[in-house]
């Protein structure tokens, strides 16, 4: 398995861009040091996926930001992408884990501690859980689970768990206090009114709570 050397998981969603382009804005979060990537625009055909996979991929070259593409583990092979992310009811991690190789990143996301668990067992590198708090970006997920699951959640498995839905700069430091190993964000970073500063602000924040 490969190590998870990131604690901030920046997940496109071109729509939620406030200032800009989607494109504009990842560069604004690498820049500020933002260390990995996923993306996330299920509703463009495979060919536009292909072309904005390039173009992300560029931007994170000779940088220490890792990119990993959303399901499609065929893309991510293409581009040399850092990995992939699955969906808890897409591709099983052990077969992506025979298309991309044992030094790509696996994530998956889930929806409970089950699902967390199931990740682990299939291969998984890390996973992605939520919603924890209400957000309107997943609504369609379930209610949100809440920091109570998520630390039985954590206590489950021994890959690391991203807390995501409705995570601000507070809540990301109670879901660390929970056993969150980091945090996945969309709209407080993407529709920040700069992507630069509310990047530093979410990475000071893990710094402190990680001191």
């Amino acid at each position: 398995m490969s190590s998870v050397d990131f604690r901030l998981y920046l997940v496109t969603d071109r729509r939620q861009v406030a200032r800009g382009t989607l494109l504009s804005v990842l560069a604004q979060f690498i820049a500020a040091g933002g260390p990995a990537i996923q993306l996330r625009e299920r509703d463009l055909s495979t060919r536009e996926q292909l072309e904005l996979a390039r173009s992300i991929h560029l931007l994170v070259q000779a940088t220490a930001t890792k990119f990993l593409i959303n399901d499609r583990a065929d893309l991510a092979a293409i581009i040399k992408a850092d990995g992939v992310h699955l969906r808890e009811t897409s591709l099983p991690a052990r077969a992506a884990r025979r298309i991309m190789g044992a030094e790509r990143l696996i994530g998956v996301s889930a929806h409970s501690i089950e699902g967390v668990a199931e990740a682990e067992a299939q291969g998984a590198d890390f996973v992605v859980l939520g919603p924890i708090y209400d957000t309107p970006s997943k609504r369609n997920y379930g209610p949100p689970l809440g920091l109570q699951i998520l630390e039985r959640a954590c206590r489950r498995v021994h890959i690391p768990v991203f807390a995501i839905g409705g995570i601000s700069v507070a809540r990301a430091c109670e879901a660390m206090d929970a056993g969150a190993f980091g945090v996945a964000v969309m709209s407080s970073i993407l529709a920040a009114p700069d992507a630069a500063v509310a990047t530093r602000s979410f990475l000071n924040a893990i710094d402190r709570r990680n001191e």
